[in-house]
């Protein structure tokens, strides 16, 4: 073809990079909005970033001292890591939406998408966003024993059956912040999304729990549940939060009253163990396990159980669900937060992969993975990386990719949609 005048030929880039600079390339690009750009290039570039690295993927545990975050592939059988400055000096307090929620011995939050680029502030491309920091009154809320702020660090004062001190006061370290202030914070929506953002945090132990609406709110502002015990689980479904005691009674807070209110219809199943809570298709879900026991030979077996409600009904109630079609539960024991999406990475579909035996030997160093069909009720453990011996995973992360912003990344993850999978944080007792 003939260049008009005065116009330069593009280079073919399709045919003029060798495989190995492609790949190399692709494992620096240092965000979802790059991937997506790389890949729709052309068909050389798009196999040199194969989605199935943007799957469901183990979150590990990290040093405070360090700045390296390691996460686990499962479908490719490897553990990659990050180097993430943000995670340095904090503790996790919940995953939600893709991004994390840090907190430091200050009591201050951070929210840090680990696969975004490095920009900061509440706007697209966002990759750290701070939250307000917590307050006394939220550590009055969480707390049974009297605690405040000494030159800048959080102590923690004993009382005796009259009130009075038994001690000076120990200061709080970081490894004990969520026990006294954020046990995990839960987001409505993702914070770069350019829609509201509410964040609901369940403290340490309480029936209280705190909301902001990120980037609008310079304060945490507590609400009581009504709930009898304390809040074991925060779940966002149906544009609701559900507050969840240990008990497995639940409250749903509106946000046009401001206020919570109790669901009594909706107890748990009866014998249901290890109870775990999402939405799915528009519906509650919950999934636990029951439990047979012998007298006789001092054993007991358990089998996986799928339960789902409609919030708008007028008396919800559960009911059993022994069919999830193509969706894929992801469960972890770490964080409540949950969120549904879509993915093509090789996970079996109607299946729930637990990111731990539900009933594991303690004594196991090897950590192994419980992985049910939900139609067949049969199980199957596998063990994970040998190098992740005697370590305990964080939970199920979804590189949060494609942000409202992204056209490309949007029209890439419909066309190359395979299946529904929902992610799930945390079971209750």
């Amino acid at each position: 073809m003939v260049q008009p005048p005065g116009r330069r030929s593009l280079p073919d880039w399709r045919s003029g990079l060798p495989e190995d600079l492609l790949e190399s390339i692709g494992k620096r690009l240092a965000s979802g909005h790059d991937a997506a750009a790389f890949r729709s290039a052309c068909s050389p570039w798009r196999a040199a970033v194969p989605f199935a690295i943007f799957g469901p993927l183990l979150l590990l545990p990290f040093d405070a001292d360090s700045d390296r975050v390691g996460f686990y592939c499962v479908s490719e059988k490897k553990v990659f890591s990050k180097t993430l400055p943000d995670v340095r000096g904090k503790v996790p307090c919940g995953s939600s939406c893709g991004w994390l929620a840090l907190m430091d011995e200050a009591a201050a939050v951070t929210l840090l998408n680990p696969f975004a680029g490095a920009g900061a502030g509440a706007g697209a491309g966002a990759r750290r966003i701070e939250l307000p920091p917590a307050g006394e009154h939220v550590a009055a809320a969480s707390s049974s024993e009297p605690v405040y702020k000494v030159h800048g660090r959080w102590v923690l004062r004993s009382t005796d059956d009259y009130g009075g001190d038994i001690d000076a006061g120990r200061v709080i370290k970081l490894q004990d912040m969520r026990d006294v202030f954020f046990r995990e914070i839960v987001l409505s929506a993702p914070p770069d999304a350019g829609s509201e953002c509410v964040a609901m945090a369940m403290l340490g132990c309480s029936t209280e729990v705190a909301f902001c609406r990120v980037g609008v709110d310079n304060a945490w502002t507590l609400l009581d549940t009504k709930l009898d015990f304390s809040v074991a689980s925060i779940v966002h479904c149906q544009d609701k939060f559900l507050a969840i005691d240990y008990t497995g009674e639940i409250s749903v807070f509106s946000s046009n009253a401001g206020a919570w209110t109790l669901l009594p219809s909706l107890s748990p199943p009866a014998g249901l163990c290890h109870r775990s809570y999402l939405e799915s298709n528009g519906e509650l879900h919950i999934v636990g396990a029951m439990v047979s026991t012998s007298h006789e030979t001092q054993t007991f077996t358990y089998s996986s159980a799928i339960y789902a409600c409609n919030l708008h009904d007028r008396t919800p109630e559960w009911s059993r669900v022994k069919d999830i079609g193509d969706q894929t539960l992801f469960v972890s024991k770490h964080f409540n937060g949950s969120f549904s999406g879509t993915s093509v990475s090789e996970y079996k579909e109607n299946t729930i992969y637990f990111s731990e035996p539900l009933y594991g030997d303690p004594y196991d160093m090897v950590h192994r993975l419980e992985i049910v069909d939900v139609v067949t009720g049969r199980s199957e453990v596998k063990p994970v990386h040998e190098k992740m011996q005697g370590s305990e995973i964080l939970g199920w992360i979804r590189p949060n990719l494609w942000k409202g912003g992204n056209e490309i990344g949007q029209s890439i993850s419909r066309t190359l949609s395979k299946k529904s999978i929902i992610f799930l944080w945390s079971w209750v007792p």
